[in-house]
Formats: C-alpha cells, sequence, structure tokens
C-alpha cells in the first residue's frame, strides 16, 4: 500500500484526482439534500464514472448504507463481477472500517479521500483493511470536503 498526500498547487486540468473528487463532492451534496451526513462517492475505471453513491442510511434506515459501499455494488454490477482492479474510488471522507474491509475484498488499485475522519476513519483502528497492492491518497480538495460535512452538524446542532 503506497500512501501519498495531494498536493494543493494541483488544479483540475492538471490533476484528473480534483475532476473526480468533485463529482464525488456533487454526490456529497444529494446526500446532505436527503438530510442524511453528505459523503460523496464515485469510481472511476479507465478514465470514466462507472459508479456513484451517497450516504443512504437514514433513507434505507440501513447502517451499512454508506457512499463507499452504494458505489461499490454500482460498479461490480456495471463490471459484471466483484473485484474493481483497474478502478478508483473518490470518496470526501475517508472510509470508515467496515467500507475499507469492503474496498480490501474488492482489490480496488486505487482510495483517493478528501477530508481524513480522526473518530471513525480506518486509518485510525485497521490500516492494514485494505489491499496491500491498493495505492492510497488523502487530501484532495479537504477542505471542501471537510467543510461540508462540518456545517451539516453545525446546522444539525442548532
Amino acid at each position: 500500500m503506497g500512501i501519498s498526500y495531494y498536493n494543493q498547487n494541483d488544479s483540475e486540468e492538471t490533476n484528473p484526482d480534483v475532476y473526480f473528487m468533485k463529482q464525488a463532492l456533487l454526490e456529497a451534496q444529494r446526500a446532505g439534500e436527503r438530510d442524511e451526513v453528505p459523503i460523496g462517492a464515485v469510481i472511476v475505471c479507465q478514465g470514466r464514472i462507472i459508479a456513484r453513491g451517497h450516504n443512504l442510511t437514514e433513507t434505507l434506515t440501513d447502517v451499512t448504507a454508506h457512499a463507499e459501499m452504494q458505489a461499490i455494488t454500482s460498479a461490480a454490477q456495471f463490471l459484471g463481477g466483484k473485484y474493481l482492479t483497474d478502478c478508483t474510488l473518490y470518496v470526501t471522507v475517508e472510509p470508515c472500517v467496515m467500507c475499507a474491509g469492503a474496498l480490501g475484498w474488492s482489490q480496488i488499485s486505487r482510495i483517493v479521500y478528501g477530508a481524513a475522519d480522526e473518530k471513525r476513519g480506518f486509518m485510525r483502528f485497521a490500516p492494514n483493511a485494505i489491499h496491500p497492492k491498493t495505492d492510497l491518497i488523502s487530501g484532495v480538495l479537504e477542505s471542501e470536503c471537510s467543510k461540508l460535512v462540518k456545517d451539516f452538524f453545525k446546522k444539525k446542532r442548532s
């Protein structure tokens, strides 16, 4: 597993990770509009989005209905198989242990996330949950991803 950190000087034109993270942010906004925790995900294969997902835990009354799980299921159906090799997951917040485990089983090639999750993120509890060959990139549009979640909870508390 290679861990990289995003270079804040990269732009959408020079780094496709920025473009695809913006697509994940759109999914997160859709979750927020449904009064779900605003986390979004897209899965990309060969430069094309093949799956999208956002949190649906409240809507489906299902604790496993995280953005990543929705996207993994959709991508596997699109590809006709359970392995997501040659695919990249873009997700606005660091995956939890459950999602990291599912991503590990999927053998996804890359995981790119925006904001770290110090309370529930897999890096704190199970950094080896993802497949050893999976590349991990963190911090892509971190401030935008973090702000969306912080604003959601601030609004909930007021």
